[in-house]
Formats: C-alpha cells, structure tokens, sequence
C-alpha cells in the first residue's frame, strides 16, 4: 500500500512499511553513516527495521558534513 510521506521537507509516494525499507527505497546504502528521525524522534540505526511508518510521516535524513 502506498503512503504519501515527507522526507526531508519534500513528499514521497512510497511503499515501505518501516524507516530501513524507506532508506532501500530511496536509495541510501546502509552502510552510510547518517541519522533518522520520525515525527522529530531520533531513530538509532539498530531500530530502524523495527520503526514503522504512518502515512504523513515526517522523516529526517542527515548525513554528516565534511570539509575544512
């Protein structure tokens, strides 16, 4: 079933039940080092496969800065 979502302020049409199956569809690697949070609620990496998503969701997908 399709969900209508945001991430990172922009909506999304997906289908994924919980915030891991979200990063697969959006094509992050899982081995990025980024941080989560739903509905403004840190989400550890560890419980990302566990967090299920709502439609009208808010998500929040960070990837650290580098530069100097």
């Amino acid at each position: 079933m399709d969900m209508q979502i945001l991430v990172n302020d922009e909506r999304h049409d997906v289908t994924a039940a919980n915030l891991a199956a979200l990063l697969d569809e959006l094509g992050y690697d899982v081995m990025a080092r980024i941080a989560t949070a739903v509905d403004g609620s840190f989400v550890a990496a560890s419980r990302r496969a566990t967090h299920s998503l709502h439609d009208g969701a808010r998500v929040e997908i960070l990837a650290p800065m580098q530069g100097g």
